[in-house]
């Protein structure tokens, strides 16, 4: 009998143990900011991208939420990011347009958060 048992446990050891390593939370880093009116008021639902710098594609898009807010998750260790807001299609009630402001440039060294604002124009 105890060596049934040992049978039919046998099998499932290698696989939890498996699953325990994939289950481990991995670092990173966070990337939080705020998108601002030109009047210096948080935008709801603007579009914002993020890359790695020296790559042309974008590998993150997210919006900002009701008090202006997003945050991206990135892989922990030193790298560098840009981030900007996409106002294309972003449209405002009064039918006045936005223009981007400047991309910022996020340098993350480990697992770490980093506090940026994006500032858009008229």
């Amino acid at each position: 009998m105890a060596s049934l048992v040992w049978v039919l446990a046998s099998p499932l050891s290698p696989v939890s143990a498996r699953d325990s390593d994939r289950d481990k939370p991995q670092p990173y880093a966070l990337i939080f900011g705020t998108v601002w009116d030109p009047n210096g008021r948080p935008l709801y639902g603007v579009k914002v991208k993020v890359r790695r710098a020296g790559e042309k594609k974008t590998r993150w898009e997210l919006y900002s939420n009701h008090t202006g807010e997003f945050a991206q998750r990135v892989p922990a260790g030193k790298s560098d990011y840009i981030v900007w807001a996409d106002v294309k299609d972003y449209k405002l009630p009064s039918g006045k347009k936005f223009k981007p402001g400047a991309e910022v440039t996020v340098h993350i060294d480990g697992d770490e958060r980093s506090d940026i604002g994006l500032h858009l124009d008229w």
